[in-house]
């Protein structure tokens, strides 16, 4: 079987971590070579970026500069890490990708999708997620989860509204290509969303091998 590409996505507080490592154990238990990584992030300079992006000390930045700095730290993601890990035949596992910068920059922010689109083909020419787990959870629940765990970052401070927003841009992806999603209830107990995440893992391993 190929090498193949993953990605979990999701708002604040619907336990990306947490499930991070439960994905990344049972697709080693199924015998495949795993790279775990992150977006914005996954490269030395790419979380530099990532600080930049998410720190306070630049509250002000522009839509237009966030989608680019978001692109700029795709672009060495992708010539790093990414890309030689698929050629090596490892399955790359990461935490967020494009989807997030049309859920946040596109939906929440409202930066046109076409123009997000335009940097997608630049950036990633034809590459995109084999399967994407989309762990949903009503906003109020996400923020109060985020909320629990630390002090809240250049996104987390953004208005319920914002997040609304992004919630339904993901959730309208995944209606657009249910093929490659897979939407996981994350509201629920974690012994309960993880039994889901395996059953769709286990199913798309079959798909795969087929």
């Amino acid at each position: 079987m190929t090498a193949r590409f993953i990605t979990i996505e999701g708002i604040e507080g619907v336990g990306k971590s947490s499930n991070l490592e439960f994905v990344r154990a049972r697709l080693v238990a199924a015998g495949k070579q795993v790279r775990v990584t992150r977006e914005p992030g996954g490269t030395a300079l790419g979380e530099e970026i990532r600080e930049l992006l998410l720190q306070h000390r630049q509250d002000g930045m522009t839509s237009d500069c966030e989608l680019l700095l978001m692109f700029a730290a795709r672009a060495e993601h992708l010539a790093r890490v990414i890309r030689p890990a698929l050629a090596a035949g490892e399955w790359v596992l990461c935490d967020r990708f494009t989807d997030a910068t049309y859920a946040y920059q596109g939906g929440g922010r409202g930066v046109a999708p076409a123009r997000i689109a335009e940097l997608e083909r630049w950036v990633q020419d034809t590459l995109r997620p084999d399967l994407t787990l989309l762990l949903d959870v009503p906003v109020t629940v996400g923020l109060a989860r985020a909320g629990e765990r630390s002090e809240p970052d250049r996104f987390e401070r953004e208005a319920r509204v914002f997040f609304e927003r992004v919630r339904t841009t993901y959730l309208d992806l995944a209606r657009q290509q249910p093929q490659r999603y897979r939407v996981i209830d994350a509201s629920r107990p974690l012994q309960d969303v993880q039994h889901d995440i395996a059953r769709a893992l286990d199913a798309y391993l079959q798909e795969a091998q087929a």
